[in-house]
């Protein structure tokens, strides 16, 4: 241990020793967790291409598909779905406090059939709702043959 040594005028010596001990327990903690909350700053990505619905073929002469630039969003909001292509807008309400998914995929189906080229989306919701409804969501797009899904936070939607 680390010490310090006076003398004083009559004669005496002290000897005072510094306990690093609960400094180097402190530093230990600190550096864990440091590393812990490290880990949870980094951006999560959601991989959605890989599902079984937006696998790719294993042909060698793979081509992307044409693609249509209409910008096509679905916003999932307290009140229901809203389904935006281009300047078009439909609003799928809630029925009780459920979302209607059988008329939402409905709704998404009339889209592919409209723009059968199409394949990407992207998907708003706010953050006072639960998790599971992005899920939902999420599922129907791909039921129905968007397997490209972006998610974008309910402020860009506004």
């Amino acid at each position: 241990m680390a010490g310090v040594q006076e003398e004083r005028k009559g004669g005496r010596s002290t000897n005072v020793e510094v306990n690093i001990v609960p400094f180097i327990d402190l530093m230990s903690v600190l550096v864990i967790f440091l590393l812990i909350t490290a880990v949870w700053s980094q951006v999560s990505m959601i991989q959605i291409g890989s599902s079984i619905y937006g696998k790719k073929s294993n042909d060698d002469k793979v081509e992307p598909p044409p693609k249509v630039e209409v910008p096509f969003r679905l916003d999932i909001k307290d009140s229901g779905h809203r389904l935006i292509i281009g300047r078009n807008e439909v609003s799928i309400p809630k029925i009780g406090n459920e979302y209607d998914m059988v008329k939402l995929i409905a709704e998404l189906k009339k889209v592919k059939e409209i723009y059968p080229d199409k394949a990407d989306c992207v998907v708003t919701m706010t953050d006072s709702l639960a998790y599971v409804n992005l899920i939902d969501g999420m599922d129907a797009l791909l039921q129905s043959g968007f397997p490209q899904i972006s998610i974008s936070t309910a402020a860009a939607a506004q």
